[in-house]
């Protein structure tokens, strides 16, 4: 099977749901003739022209208020992008109230088939406000399906999912992941959310995690299945809706896990998902539930301090050792 990138991935999602559907468009800063800051819609203006390809100013409220006004009208399908996933609390009442709620607020009058794409993550030095995951916060919000790809499989299929749906969609996209290469195939797919993935099976401890953590949950996998630990690595792949009953049955059968993502640990997407788990298999746990997450503190701009922040491949390890004295 063929291997291409996640840019590539997301690119062939965009142009294969705007070849089929005339009413999607794309919109954004420097999504247009520049192709994306991240070149995820390189070409696409091109292709599709000025009308259902174009550039914004930078306001970000303006934005995400344009693609409710025109999904609520049930004439275009929009597909806006922030340049950094950070931005989005620039536009918080439009996405948080606005795109979440109004659905609801109208009783199911309109539909708001929105995709809101942002890029997210610790990437070379970009500095506290271009390097966040709040992907969290939006946990909060009813109303609001949160997906986060981890490969360019994952990415494609579910992007397609994304567009395609009728209720309001937060994509994040991790940026470090952009270059990931990944199979594939050419025939045409769709993700549906709320399954989870396992990316490696495994019988004594669970680990949950996204994004680009789940390759550093691999890696560490490799390692310790060397020292005779088998690890269970699950990626939700969206958190809203989440697959508690993937999560739920690989507990039950290690009854240890470790929770891992590059968001702040405190208030994390992992604590959510750690309260599910002792709410509902408590008894089946042999130790109680590990996180890892970023220090509670802004990302600093020095590439050198960087890794600091994201939890490491060591730092997994030492965890799931601990995890292996119950």
């Amino acid at each position: 099977m063929r291997k291409i990138t996640m840019r590539t991935a997301l690119m062939e999602a965009l142009n294969e749901e705007m070849e089929r559907d005339e009413t999607t468009v794309l919109f954004g800063e420097d999504v247009g003739k520049f192709g994306g800051i991240n070149a995820v819609t390189k070409g696409l203006y091109e292709k599709f022209g000025g009308t259902r390809v174009f550039d914004t100013p930078i306001a970000e409220p303006t934005i995400v208020a344009a693609a409710v006004g025109m999904a609520i009208t049930g004439n275009a399908r929009p597909i806006p992008e922030l340049q950094f996933g950070d931005f989005v609390g620039i536009a918080f009442d439009e996405v948080f109230n606005k795109m979440g709620k109004w659905r609801f607020m109208h009783g199911g009058q309109m539909e708001m088939p929105v995709t809101l794409r942002l890029p997210i993550g610790i990437a070379g030095g970009a500095g506290p406000e271009h390097s966040q995951s709040p992907q969290a916060l939006f946990m909060h919000g009813p109303g609001l399906q949160i997906v986060i790809p981890s490969t360019p499989y994952d990415a494609k299929g579910l992007l397609k999912t994304a567009i395609r749906d009728n209720n309001a969609v937060l994509f994040f996209e991790h940026k470090v992941l952009y270059d990931m290469k990944g199979e594939v195939p050419e025939d045409e797919y769709l993700i549906p959310f709320g399954k989870a993935d396992i990316k490696k099976e495994g019988d004594d401890v669970t680990i949950i995690a996204t994004a680009l953590q789940v390759h550093t949950a691999l890696d560490a996998a490799e390692e310790l299945s060397a020292k005779g630990v088998e690890v269970e690595v699950i990626d939700p792949r969206t958190l809203a809706p989440l697959d508690m009953e993937t999560i739920l049955q690989s507990v039950k059968k290690t009854g240890r896990v470790l929770i891992v993502h590059e968001e702040p640990k405190t208030g994390g997407s992992g604590a959510e998902i750690a309260a599910q788990i002792q709410e509902q298999a408590l008894f089946d746990l042999s130790a109680p539930i590990k996180r890892l997450g970023s220090p509670d503190v802004p990302i600093a701009q020095s590439i050198y301090l960087e890794p600091f922040y994201t939890p490491s491949k060591e730092q997994i390890v030492q965890a799931v050792d601990e995890l292996m004295e119950y």
